[in-house]
């Protein structure tokens, strides 16, 4: 590899992150195609909302294999890398956490308020703040405990109105942190082996299936210790674990000795597999992210391996990457272009602001949501030169 970075990835995630600003603008949005929208609960559709999540998923574990590397390149052991992936799985859960208690008291702080303070406190406690001596270290320490101290109020202010935090299903941020986490923490004993990380990823999908299989009685032992102690199922972390794989192979097949086609036929060579198992799969499951079923598992991964195999084609062996430059900020930010929407919907509801009537339906709708992912990107490169980002 010419250097520890691969193009493909950050451009994966920034088209993702671009395409997950877009859906959560226009969702529940009408005169616009019905497979746009996510399927509801007992729908048998893979919708393009549908692809959204699981693509994010799959970006996390495409980062996992170089952020282990990275970690360990900086001479942390094996225990200081675990304790680094249990401090950011924490974060993300609580981040996830306050995002499912949104709820404001009666009467009381207004919500919008309360929202714009946990987003402004999660840029104060996690900001990634440049190196500093003396008074400015002091500072942003303050900064940090600043931010802490809010989250922690707001939590005591809403027990004292009697609105306690509840887990729920944890928020999209909760199953990211459990997905990462445990994913993580299998990749750290699997030291970089391909052959292992297939193999993890093959055992995490068994437990997939075996999890939403119907002739498994959910009283059963086996899912209470094996099945159902892991949040949401098992389907998210085989998201994750199916990208942490494909990493795996990245990091193998673009070292010197390989040629250059042999990453993106590997890639294909599983979408093929990936395939084969939807369509086997679908005769046992509909295809539905509510239910997380296999099906959708498969087939969102037939999608994602050729897409990642053609990125690396076209960015990492033909270097073609400044067609991507409009959206790289959400590649390398992609947390804090996830938190800015929040700000500007809560000012949209302090304010009573609404879009015209022409750009919240149909296709003006749907081009005044990709406009709004392009400004939010825009900002967050705007404020990286500020040195204002959210990094775990």
């Amino acid at each position: 590899m010419k250097s520890s970075r691969i193009e493909t990835i950050d451009i994966f995630r920034a088209f993702t992150m671009l395409m997950m600003l877009f859906v959560n603008d226009f969702a529940g949005m009408e005169g616009i195609p019905h497979w746009m929208h996510h399927a509801v609960m007992t729908e048998d559709m893979l919708g393009f909302s549908d692809l959204v999540f699981p693509a994010f998923l799959f970006c996390v574990g495409l980062s996992i294999p170089f952020s282990v590397a990275a970690r360990k390149k900086k001479g942390d052991t094996d225990a200081q890398v675990i304790l680094h992936v249990i401090e950011r799985s924490a974060f993300l859960i609580v981040m996830g956490l306050f995002s499912m208690n949104g709820k404001a008291p009666e009467g009381g702080i207004p919500r919008y308020l309360l929202s714009i303070a946990v987003v402004v406190s999660y840029f104060l406690l996690w900001n990634s703040y440049p190196k500093a001596q003396g008074g400015r270290k002091w500072l942003y320490r303050a900064l940090k405990f600043i931010g802490a101290a809010t989250l922690v109020a707001i939590v005591l202010y809403k027990d004292f109105n009697g609105i306690h935090f509840s887990h729920g299903w944890w928020g999209i941020l909760g199953l990211i942190g459990w997905a990462y986490g445990i994913c993580s923490i299998i990749y750290i004993f699997i030291q970089g082996c391909l052959e292992k990380a297939l193999f993890a990823w093959g055992g995490v999908t068994l437990l997939c299936i075996l999890n939403t299989l119907p002739c498994i009685p959910k009283d059963w032992s086996i899912n209470a210790l094996f099945l159902n102690f892991y949040p949401g199922g098992w389907t998210h972390p085989a998201f994750v674990m199916a990208g942490t794989a494909a990493s795996a192979a990245l990091m193998k097949y673009s070292a010197p000795s390989y040629k250059k086609h042999a990453f993106p036929l590997t890639m294909v060579f599983l979408a093929a597999i990936m395939l084969c198992l939807a369509i086997a799969s679908h005769q046992i499951w509909i295809i539905s992210k509510m239910q997380a079923t296999p099906s959708w598992l498969f087939y969102s991964l037939a999608i994602f391996f050729p897409v990642l195999a053609f990125l690396y084609w076209i960015c990492d062996i033909k270097g073609k990457t400044s067609w991507a430059d409009f959206m790289k900020p959400a590649g390398t930010a992609t947390l804090t272009a996830y938190m800015l929407p929040s700000i500007w919907y809560a000012v949209m509801s302090a304010f009573e602001l609404h879009y015209p009537h022409t750009f919240s339906y149909g296709g003006p709708g749907l081009l005044r949501s990709f406009v709004f992912g392009l400004a939010i990107i825009g900002i967050t490169w705007c404020l990286g030169k500020l040195h204002i980002k959210l990094k775990l």
